[in-house]
């Protein structure tokens, strides 16, 4: 009898405490995640997602809708995506609200449940290259494998998602040869390629019977912003001009400083977000790297503007287009070939803006009408007879002649009857060591010139 109330009781309080449990759960939201994929499939739209699916991780999200709109971008990049999708731990929905076409179907593709506005299009997914023109075979035989393989993972027709590569695949009843397939939202949903007509996130859920939910949003951080921002093609000239710049006066007034620093947080600025999103490669940096060199070799060791100073100039303003492009290597027949006009116009714009700049600044200096320039540069001749000598001399040096004491770029120093000078020249280079005669007594420099310039009459001996 005592065993019999005992069970009755503890049945009881089994029951409560699984309908209590029940509403708890019934209780607590289903957590939405949703972010969207709006541009061109590239490095950028791939660190977002990795981004916005590691923060909904993080935040316990129950399930995650991408809202598409793409016409495609870089295979490689889709390709990463598509992995991502596969293998994450939750249900991943696709809202396609307009267009899935190409790299945008792949992903698509991947997804556990596709879902379409009226009017919305997925499919046409063959490679192409930056002219629009089909890409080789190699590659088309890439996208038709990792599409049926997509399909097959997620429970799809892997005949109609290679179809929708290649245009000599026929489908009884559905494609002819000559066109790759691309669904409206009625075909796709007539084919397995769509779960359901909708017109906005909220009627996914209640397609999947979710009426409790808590919808997240992704939103780039600040950090991301600032990122962004520094992507902009316009930012990114504007960075360039300043790095030119600041090289051309560093050089031009060693030992100042401000030039330098204004061209090394300028590459900091350009590099570094092109290195978070993908886009700079470590042989890109190493080849900028490179072009520094050559340029420093042209200015410091080798005299003039020959093979080295060119070759640096070219790899440098080379390598700083490539950062901004999704290239594989050297190989561009997945970049767009807006985004190879983009990234050129950007460097030559920057390049042709340096060149102004250095030009106005240099006319400033020279003029010493600016405060701020005066500050760093000395804009006056101090001639001697206003007084200004560095040393008395009892005879002009006026076609005098000595030698080089040091590289004179132009500026330097000459020995001349046992006696160093602070000398310069025209804007010509003269190695250490060779002969040089004085043109020109300016303040408490000599101007001077290569021996060999002049004729033997013209020049008066020590």
């Amino acid at each position: 009898m005592k065993g019999s109330v005992l069970k009755g009781w503890l049945t009881s309080i089994f029951l409560l405490i699984a309908i209590a449990s029940g509403c708890l759960a019934q209780s607590s939201p289903t957590k939405v995640f949703v972010f969207g994929i709006q541009s061109e499939i590239d490095p950028r739209t791939n660190r977002k997602s990795e981004l916005a699916l590691e923060e909904a991780r993080e935040v316990g999200a129950d399930m995650v809708i991408i809202e598409m709109n793409t016409y495609g971008g870089a295979l490689n990049d889709a390709d990463e995506i598509r992995t991502r999708i596969l293998n994450y731990e939750i249900p991943i929905y696709v809202f396609i609200n307009k267009n899935a076409a190409s790299a945008g179907a792949l992903i698509s593709i991947a997804c556990d449940s596709i879902y379409m506005a009226s009017g919305a299009s997925i499919g046409a997914a063959t490679v192409v290259n930056q002219t629009g023109d089909a890409a080789p075979d190699k590659y088309q035989s890439y996208m038709r494998s990792i599409m049926r393989s997509t399909a097959e993972a997620t429970g799809r027709n892997p005949e109609i998602a290679e179809a929708m590569v290649d245009e000599n695949l026929v489908v009884d009843s559905i494609s002819e040869a000559g066109s790759v397939i691309t669904f409206s939202t009625t075909e796709a949903m007539r084919y397995g390629f769509c779960e359901g007509r909708v017109s906005s996130v909220e009627d996914i859920l209640v397609q999947q019977g979710v009426y409790d939910y808590e919808i997240t949003e992704y939103t780039l951080s600040t950090t991301d912003k600032i990122i962004a921002f520094f992507l902009n093609p316009f930012v990114s000239g504007f960075l360039i001009m300043i790095i030119l710049g600041g090289i051309y006066f560093e050089l031009q007034t060693p030992g100042v400083g401000f030039p330098i620093l204004a061209a090394l947080i300028a590459l900091v600025l350009y590099l570094v977000p092109y290195y978070l999103h993908g886009l700079a490669e470590n042989w890109e940096l190493i080849t900028f790297a490179l072009g520094l060199v050559l340029l420093a070799l042209e200015v410091f060791v080798i005299p003039g503007f020959g093979i080295a100073g060119i070759g640096g100039l070219i790899l440098t303003l080379g390598s700083l287009v490539l950062m901004m492009v999704g290239n594989d290597g050297l190989d561009f027949s997945f970049v767009p070939m807006s985004f190879l006009i983009e990234a050129l116009s950007s460097v030559m714009v920057a390049l042709l803006a340096a060149v102004v700049l250095i030009i106005f600044l240099a006319s400033r200096m020279s003029s010493g009408n600016s405060a701020f320039i005066n500050r760093f540069a000395l804009a006056d001749t101090q001639d001697r007879e206003q007084g200004y000598v560095s040393a008395h001399r009892e005879i002009s040096m006026l076609g005098m002649t000595g030698k080089a004491y040091t590289v004179l770029r132009p500026s330097g120093k000459v020995l001349i009857d046992g006696q160093v000078y602070d000398a310069f020249t025209r804007g010509d280079y003269i190695q250490e060591g060779d002969a040089v005669v004085v043109t020109e007594e300016t303040g408490s420099s000599l101007k001077v010139k290569l021996l060999e310039e002049t004729t033997p009459d013209s020049v008066a001996q020590v």
